[in-house]
């Protein structure tokens, strides 16, 4: 008797061992080619991914516009987040994605920001007294959201008046760091950076204005399935779960939206319960 239960909790044991190899053998990596401004969410995505599937991630960030040239020159991205839409619409259209993959996975908000309170006011008032050093926003023909700060001035009729102050990152990241160190006194960030920060423990400090939605287009972000993909099941399950009511969840949670609406129809209110949420005093409207 006891040796044929011995027997019985030896079989089970072996058949969940080779469940769990047979597990293990199925997982796969999946490499994910992510725009600068949603490296704090993609972070958290990659985690309850891999928590959930059993695959594993490998992220790379940077702008778009980059990532788009390493694309069409072979770079061995399977999933492209970036952040616009132009970019991923120019792949389906050179047949180098997925047919019928491309999904709108977040909408962003932007934001001009200063790490020194009190400098913005809700009207944005600083950019017609230019009582500052420099502008930092994100060169416009390489990242998204450099191209909507640039169309926020035009409509205010600032570009003329503050070119020649302004200071460009690479991408959205290196734009954030600028204002954030000081060297430049403003900048136009997105929305995200700042709930990431406070989320992440960071006091806060600074002051800001949430650019409405029509002055400037919306910057909706679109992620594809590249072609050399079309056979990775980890691929094809990440961009599953991207469309889940969990991701959708964890990005709403940084400021972007989900839904088919402009980015900046995020109000101060909510910018300021977002930013108490993550732990520390909201931004002062």
């Amino acid at each position: 008797m006891r040796r044929g239960f011995k027997t019985h909790l030896s079989f089970l044991a072996l058949y969940c061992l080779s469940l769990l190899t047979a597990q293990a053998c199925l997982a796969e990596n999946v490499h994910l080619a992510v725009a600068a401004n949603f490296s704090a969410p993609i972070k958290q995505l990659a985690t309850e991914f891999e928590i959930t599937s059993g695959h594993t991630v490998t992220l790379s960030f940077g702008s778009s516009g980059k990532f788009y040239a390493q694309i069409l020159h072979g770079a061995p991205f399977e999933v492209f987040l970036s952040a616009d839409q132009a970019k991923p619409i120019a792949l389906e259209e050179q047949a180098m994605i997925v047919p019928n993959s491309r999904i709108t996975y977040a909408i962003g908000a932007l934001v001009l920001w200063s790490s020194k309170p009190d400098l913005i006011d809700q009207s944005a008032s600083i950019l017609s007294s230019q009582h500052f050093n420099k502008l930092a926003l994100a060169n416009p023909r390489l990242a998204p959201y450099g191209a909507a700060a640039v169309e926020v001035l035009e409509v205010l009729k600032r570009r003329a008046t503050t070119e020649s102050r302004w200071v460009q990152g690479e991408n959205i990241a290196q734009t954030f760091q600028f204002v954030s160190s000081g060297n430049a006194d403003l900048g136009f960030v997105a929305l995200s950076q700042i709930i990431a920060t406070t989320a992440a423990g960071s006091a806060w400090a600074g002051s800001y204005w949430l650019v409405p939605a029509e002055y400037h287009r919306p910057i909706r972000q679109d992620a594809v399935l590249l072609a050399n993909a079309k056979d990775s099941a980890a691929a094809k399950a990440f961009m599953v779960f991207l469309q889940s009511p969990t991701a959708k969840s964890i990005i709403e949670s940084y400021g972007y939206t989900t839904r088919s609406v402009p980015a900046s129809s995020v109000s101060s209110n909510q910018v300021s319960q977002r930013i108490s949420v993550a732990g520390t005093p909201a931004v002062p409207p």
